[in-house]
C-alpha cells in the first residue's frame, strides 16, 4: 500500500482498485475452468447474467477474509459474492456461493458475510436471491462456523424470519447443497434446481458410512428425484442459463421499484455538487497530520447550495447540517479536521469530540429523527477530549447523550470513514456496532481503539513490563526492535483492509465515488421506514 507520507489519495484509490480486481478472480483461472468443465458458470458470471443489462450493482463485503486463513490457502471474498442489483427492474440482494474457492465451503467469515447481507436485506426490505453452490461447512474450522448466534445456523433462522416478514426469497441450487445447508433453499419461497446438482442432508459417501446404503448422487438427491418424488423443489432446470432465465421471469412477477421513495421519505430533483468529486483527491491528504476543511469535502458530495449548517458557531469540531444528496434530504454529521477557536478564545483540535460538539450533535440527531431525515456520518475522529477540564465539564455525559441518540434513531444511518475512526468516536458517530444501513470507507481510513502513536507507546510499555517480570532486561537495541514490531502489528490491524476483511465496513470506495455510493445507499435505505416511534432512554443532565 502507498505510504501516507508521500502518496496522494488518488494513488491509494488506484492501488485498492487493483487489489480488488485480483480478489474478484476468486479461486483463479484453473478453478474457474473446472467449473466450466462441469457446464456451470462461476458465481460472478451467474450474477452478471442475472441482473438487468446496463445496471450497476453495489457489492457488499468484497474484502471479506482478506489475508485470513493463510494456513488453508486463503478464502478470497470469503467464498461468497453478495451484491445488490436490479433484476426485472427491482433491486434484490443476491448471495452467490463461489465454488472456485474451496468448493464454496463456509468459513467463519463466509457465515458472517451472508448474515450481514441478510441483515441489510431485512432492514431495507430487499427481496433475496440465493445462488447455491456450496460444499457446506469448512470442517477444519467447524467450531467457529457451526453453533453460535452469529454462525451458520443463524442463516436458516433468518430465512424463516424474512419469510414471515413478507420479504421474498428465491433459491436456486446450481451445484452442491449438502448437510445443514440444505435447509436454506427449502426455507425460501421458491426453489429451483439444475440437472447435475445435489441436495441432501448427507452425501453418498456419508450415507454408506452411516447406514451401509449404497446410492448414487442422482438417486439420493438429484434434480429429477426432488422434482418428481420428494416434491422439494418447484422448478427443475437443464442448466445455469435456463435457471437464471427462470429466476428473471419469476422476479418479473413482482412489482418493480418505484422511482420515488415511499412516505415519510421523499426525493427532490437532484443538482450537481458545487465542486467536482475529483477535488477530493487534493482536499484530503492521507497523512492524518495534514489539516483540511470538511465543508469543502461536503461541497464535493452534497447537491449544490443545499447545505444548511446547524449551530455553526457552537461545538465547531463537529459540522452538522441538512442538505441533499442526489435529491434525498439528509442530515450530515462530519468531523472538522483543523483547529478551531471557541467564542471564549479556547483552541480545540480537529478530529476531537468536545462537550459542546457532542451535545450539538445529539440534539441534531434527535431533530433529524423528528423530520425523518436519513443520517450521513463522515468520520475522521480521534476520539473524545480527555483531561481534567474535559472530565469536569461532563464529557462522558455529553458523549453518552450522543451515543443514546444515535443508538435509538429510527431513520436510516449511513457511515463513511474518510480518515481515522478511533475509540469511542467510532461508536458515537455510528460505527458498525450501531447499525448503519451501510458503512463505507476511503482507502486510507484507519479503524482501531486509538491512534497508532498512542497505541504503540502503550503496547510497548505492556510488553516491556511483561518481559521484565519474567526476568528479562530489555536493552536499547531490543527496545527499538520491539517498538518497530509493535507499531507494524498495530498499523496492520488499523488498516481499513483489515477492517473490511472482518466485516467492520461493507465496502472500500474511491473517494471520488462517494456521492454515487451514498445515492445508491439512500435509494435502498429509503425503501422502508421503521414503524417504531423515535424515543430515547434516560439522559444524564
Amino acid at each position: 500500500m502507498a505510504d501516507a507520507g508521500n502518496a496522494g489519495l488518488q494513488q491509494w484509490a488506484a492501488e485498492i482498485g487493483a487489489q480488488e480486481e485480483q480478489i474478484r478472480q476468486g479461486g483463479g483461472e484453473k478453478a474457474a475452468a473446472r467449473q466450466h468443465e462441469k457446464g456451470r458458470l462461476t458465481a460472478r458470471e451467474r450474477i452478471a447474467t442475472l441482473i438487468d443489462p446496463g445496471s450497476a450493482p453495489l457489492e457488499i463485503g468484497l474484502w471479506a477474509a482478506f489475508e485470513m486463513y493463510p494456513e488453508w490457502g486463503g478464502a478470497p471474498s470469503a467464498g461468497v459474492v453478495t451484491v445488490i442489483g436490479h433484476v426485472a427492474g427491482r433491486r434484490h440482494m443476491i448471495i452467490a456461493n463461489d465454488a472456485t474457492v474451496k468448493a464454496g465451503a463456509f468459513f467463519p467469515a463466509t457465515a458472517k458475510k451472508v448474515l450481514r447481507a441478510q441483515k441489510i436485506a431485512f432492514a431495507n426490505r430487499l427481496p433475496l436471491m440465493y445462488l447455491v453452490d456450496s460444499a457446506g461447512v469448512f470442517l477444519p474450522l467447524q467450531e467457529d462456523v457451526f453453533p453460535d448466534e452469529d454462525d451458520f445456523g443463524r442463516i436458516f433462522r433468518n430465512n424463516a424470519v424474512l419469510s414471515a416478514a413478507g420479504v421474498s426469497q428465491i433459491a436456486a441450487i446450481m451445484g452442491n447443497c449438502v448437510a445443514g445447508g440444505g435447509y436454506l433453499p427449502v426455507l425460501c419461497d421458491k426453489t429451483l434446481m439444475t440437472e447435475g446438482s445435489g441436495l441432501y442432508l448427507a452425501g453418498p459417501a456419508l450415507v454408506k458410512s452411516a447406514i451401509g446404503q449404497e446410492v448414487s448422487s442422482e438417486e439420493l438427491g438429484g434434480a429429477e428425484m426432488h422434482a418428481a418424488v420428494s416434491g422439494t423443489i418447484d422448478f427443475r432446470e437443464s442448466d445455469d442459463e435456463a435457471c437464471l432465465k427462470r429466476i428473471r421471469r419469476l422476479a418479473a412477477a413482482g412489482r418493480p421499484d418505484s422511482a420515488e421513495p415511499p412516505p415519510p421519505f421523499h426525493r427532490a430533483a437532484a443538482s450537481p455538487p458545487s465542486r467536482p468529486a475529483e477535488d477530493l483527491y487534493g482536499l484530503v491528504d492521507p497523512d492524518p497530520r495534514r489539516d483540511y476543511e470538511v465543508r469543502d469535502v461536503l461541497a464535493c458530495i452534497l447537491d449544490g447550495d443545499s447545505f444548511e449548517e446547524y449551530k455553526p458557531e457552537f461545538g465547531q469540531t463537529l459540522v452538522c447540517g441538512v442538505g441533499r444528496i442526489g435529491g434525498f434530504p439528509v442530515g450530515v454529521i462530519a468531523n472538522q479536521h483543523h483547529r478551531v477557536t471557541t467564542a471564549e478564545g479556547r483552541f480545540e483540535f480537529g478530529g476531537v469530540v468536545y462537550v459542546e460538539s457532542a451535545e450539538k450533535a445529539a440534539r441534531f440527531v434527535m431533530d433529524c429523527n423528528q423530520n425523518w431525515l436519513p443520517l450521513v456520518f463522515l468520520q475522521d475522529v480521534n476520539g473524545f477530549m480527555v483531561g481534567r477540564e474535559s472530565e469536569r465539564s461532563g464529557i462522558i455525559k455529553a458523549g453518552a447523550k450522543l451515543v443514546s441518540a444515535v443508538s435509538n434513531s429510527r431513520v436510516p444511518k449511513i457511515t463513511v470513514l474518510i480518515g481515522g475512526s478511533f475509540g469511542a468516536g467510532n461508536y458515537a458517530l455510528c460505527g458498525k456496532a450501531f447499525d448503519p444501513r451501510f458503512i463505507f470507507a476511503w482507502p486510507h481510513a484507519r479503524c482501531a481503539v486509538m491512534g497508532g502513536a498512542q497505541a504503540t507507546s502503550t503496547l510497548l510499555d505492556i510488553t516491556v513490563k511483561s518481559l521484565e517480570r519474567q526476568g528479562h532486561a530489555v536493552d536499547a537495541a531490543e527496545l527499538a526492535a520491539l517498538r518497530d514490531k509493535v507499531k507494524a502489528d498495530y498499523d496492520r490491524q488499523a488498516d481499513v483492509r483489515y477492517a473490511a476483511a472482518r466485516g467492520w465496513v461493507d465496502a472500500i470506495i474511491d473517494p471520488a465515488h462517494t456521492r454515487d455510493a451514498l445515492v445508491a445507499a439512500l435509494e435502498i435505505a429509503t425503501r422502508h421506514a421503521a414503524e417504531e416511534p423515535f424515543r430515547v432512554g434516560v439522559y444524564q443532565v
